[in-house]
């Protein structure tokens, strides 16, 4: 009997580890092409003589068409499976980078960063179902760890990537087309390596139908969680927008565009580290406190980053992104505080969707501030909005402890 609970909790492991595994590898492509986008539009504004208005519109367009479908994924995925889906949207992803590879005018690039917004919806919510659901008697917590860490690793590996391509002479089309190929291929892995693991789960029955329906979306925090909607919409304003202008603010102080793209994968390095620092930090002195010293910190970063002789600013660059991206281990760790149990994806959606709509207006308005007004005075207007992401989370009343995370 032991030997049988054994060989039984070995294979759960296994189904386990294998769902995780391959939702992390969706996760990795799809932020890594959707990360490539900040090393890829500098690189198209000189090959189609795009402003920045543009770029932050082409930017916009992909981001945009991501917001517009994340908060329906879930409804979606209960017609046609989530399996089904997180293949869809690689799939989309793929076949809008290997058509960005003949786009010969800016209609045909905001087509394909459309399609390819469109295959970014499908991730998110759909990956962490699908691990919550493998994970619900244990280690869940660690194993939605993983899940986002994973997605800087695809960050780093693709920006990584086209930075080293281009530094050594490769056209950029090849190296789109041959992200899109990958997209692809991973699209065909997902698809049948999560049938073999069977992540589908049962169907609700219909006490739990109903049971569902009396919670509606769950928040049980209304106020508080206006504000972290709040919070975040401007905390993701600010890294859409830097990440997208970083590298034509150093080409403006004669960085090389092979250097300057190199930049935005340091800043993402410095990301991976801050996302799991600042999630201890929260834990440590809370989640207000957390946040706004992480945000002052981008703030004077960003000042200072205006400053600085070109060599400082790559030593700086690893440092800012630590608190730049560190800060959504902070605002994401509090959805689970002020959500109910069962409607936790409802909740992440719509966090999810915040951020999305925020990437979509950060750049058009970043855009068209650094072409009216010049590019130093977008990146002062990021710091002055760091420190305004701050007031929002006095909301998030007495009724979640900061310290502990509990209600």
């Amino acid at each position: 009997m032991k030997r049988g609970s054994k060989h039984t909790a070995m294979r759960l492991d296994n189904r386990r580890n294998r769902i995780l595994s391959i939702c992390c590898g969706a996760h990795a492509i799809q932020d890594g092409l959707s990360a490539a986008l900040y090393v890829l539009l500098p690189v198209l504004a000189q090959a189609f003589g795009l402003s920045y208005a543009q770029v932050g519109l082409l930017r916009s367009i992909n981001n945009g068409a991501m917001a517009l479908l994340e908060m329906s994924t879930g409804i979606i995925s209960e017609r046609l499976g989530e399996r089904n889906l997180l293949a869809f949207g690689l799939i989309c992803a793929g076949a809008g980078y290997l058509i960005l590879a003949l786009a010969d005018g800016i209609w045909g690039l905001a087509a394909c960063l459309f399609v390819v917004g469109v295959g970014g919806a499908f991730q998110h919510a759909l990956s962490s179902s699908i691990i919550s659901r493998a994970f619900e008697s244990e280690g869940r917590r660690g194993a939605l760890g993983l899940y986002n860490s994973s997605g800087d690793v695809g960050k780093l590996l693709f920006t990584g990537l086209f930075s080293l391509a281009m530094g050594i002479g490769v056209a950029w089309q090849g190296v789109v087309a041959a992200f899109g190929a990958a997209a692809l291929m991973g699209a065909a892995i997902i698809f049948f390596v999560l049938v073999i693991a069977a992540a589908g789960g049962p169907r609700l029955s219909e006490n739990s139908k109903i049971q569902n329906a009396k919670l509606g979306w769950g928040i049980q925090n209304k106020t508080g969680f206006v504000g972290l909607c709040a919070s975040v919409f401007l905390d993701t304003a600010i890294q859409a927008g830097f990440l997208t202008f970083l590298a034509f603010f150093l080409a403006e102080k004669d960085v090389p565009m092979s250097y300057a793209t190199l930049a935005v994968t340091l800043t993402l390095v410095g990301g991976v580290f801050g996302k799991a620092a600042c999630g201890f930090l929260a834990e440590r002195i809370g989640t207000r406190m957390a946040f706004a010293l992480v945000q002052g910190l981008t703030a004077c970063g960003i000042v200072t980053l205006l400053y600085v002789e070109k060599t400082l600013a790559f030593v700086l660059l690893p440092v800012l992104g630590m608190f730049l991206q560190g800060s959504t281990s902070i605002t994401y760790g509090v959805v689970g505080d002020i959500v109910h149990a069962d409607r936790l994806s409802r909740g992440f959606a719509l966090i999810y969707s915040v951020s999305s709509l925020s990437g979509l207006l950060g750049p058009i308005f970043f855009g068209v501030l650094g072409d009216n007004l010049g590019i130093e005075t977008a990146l002062f207007a990021m710091a002055l909005i760091s420190m305004l992401a701050i007031l929002p989370i006095i909301f998030l009343q007495s009724q979640v402890n900061v310290h502990t995370g509990k209600t």
